[in-house]
């Protein structure tokens, strides 16, 4: 059984868990959020599911389920990409940090890491000391990853 397939069983089994369902389309998403190097977007995400189904998804059920599979905790949308990603601690049994994710400029390779919670609080108390209010914790920070900066070498 392939890391992509495991994901899914454990992503099922959790939503049954809660009371709902992961349906084939919304497996589909996942599933190409799972194999993608790279964060999507929805409609990349609808042509992916086109090229491997043969069959159309409409970019607004794209968005639909990429909602319920956020709501869920199973991807997280980069707001400056507009784009999702799977989350990384999907198949997890344990408390996590606060995602941060750094993203590679020039291929657009994304990768999750956590923050400790000590520092997002710290953060939180200097964006609230400066008369504004955190909406989400989430960081999304520029980078180049080791193999685009490798390559320019």
């Amino acid at each position: 059984m392939t890391k992509t397939q495991n994901i899914l069983e454990h992503a099922e089994k959790v939503c049954k868990e809660r009371g709902v369902r992961l349906t084939e389309k919304r497996k589909q998403v996942l599933g190409g959020l799972i194999q993608s190097e790279t964060a999507l977007s929805a409609y990349e995400l609808a042509d992916y599911c086109s090229k491997q189904t043969g069959q159309t998804i409409p970019a607004m059920s794209v968005y639909r389920i990429l909602n319920f599979l956020q709501e869920e905790e199973f991807v997280h949308k980069l707001n400056v990409a507009n784009k999702y990603v799977a989350c990384a601690h999907i198949d997890c049994h344990h408390d996590h940090e606060i995602p941060q994710f750094l993203i590679c400029n020039q291929c657009l390779r994304v990768k999750e890491i956590g923050i400790k919670k000590s520092t997002i609080n710290a953060l939180h108390r200097n964006v609230e000391s400066a008369g504004f209010h955190l909406l989400t914790p989430q960081l999304e920070m520029d980078c180049v990853c080791e193999a685009c900066r490798s390559s320019v070498a």
